[in-house]
């Protein structure tokens, strides 16, 4: 992997009540963010076989002496939605420069470093890149230049969030490809796709 190459990475702080709300609702607080610390050090095992930079955006406050000290730059996300957010993450690791941007969550059990190297190679023919859920939303979505469409009038966090996304791809004549659909944790009904990584 290049030095040209940018992992984006979206965590929430880590505040009981705040992560993993709709699993919480069901497992409680406590449960719902023991989950999302295994989550969260999982996806920081993939990242750290990635050689790209790496930038973690916190939802709130950049936290110091935590999970992400070793090896990752640090930000905090900004904007009225998700789609804006990510919107202006983009914008800023492609403004320093990166030829290629990968954006990842930390809800996804299954994923691989190989599946994220996959997106940056991806990116060599293509425009965008994006790794269906099967929740129908997104683990993670890769472009080379900030195609602002794709962060605007979206119905966030509902089933129609990727295919939207293939949409406008397809509207813009933009050329795409897609990685293997995964599973997101989000409801207790998902938990059963944490074995692969529970210890």
């Amino acid at each position: 992997m290049q030095a040209s190459c940018a992992l984006i990475i979206f965590v929430k702080n880590l505040v009981p009540g705040k992560v993993k709300t709709r699993l919480a609702a069901t497992v409680g607080n406590e449960k719902a963010l023991e989950v999302y610390q295994q989550l969260l050090r999982h996806t920081k095992e993939v990242c750290q076989e990635i050689h790209a930079h790496r930038v973690v955006y916190y939802s709130e406050q950049v936290e110091e002496n935590g999970l992400w000290d070793d090896g990752f730059a640090k930000a905090v996300q900004h904007g009225a939605d998700l789609g804006q957010r990510m919107k202006n993450a983009f914008a800023e690791v492609l403004e320093q420069g990166f030829s290629k941007a990968v954006i990842i969550g930390t809800d996804c059990p299954g994923l691989t470093a190989e599946i994220v190297n996959a997106a940056f190679t991806m990116l060599e023919e293509k425009d965008v890149v994006v790794g269906p859920a099967f929740d129908g939303g997104y683990y993670l979505l890769g472009m080379k230049t900030l195609y602002g469409d794709l962060f605007e009038t979206i119905a966030w966090s509902t089933s129609s969030v990727c295919e939207t996304t293939l949409a406008k791809c397809r509207q813009s004549q933009l050329r795409y490809d897609v990685l293997p659909t995964l599973h997101d944790i989000d409801e207790e009904k998902d938990l059963v796709h944490l074995q692969p990584i529970w210890l």
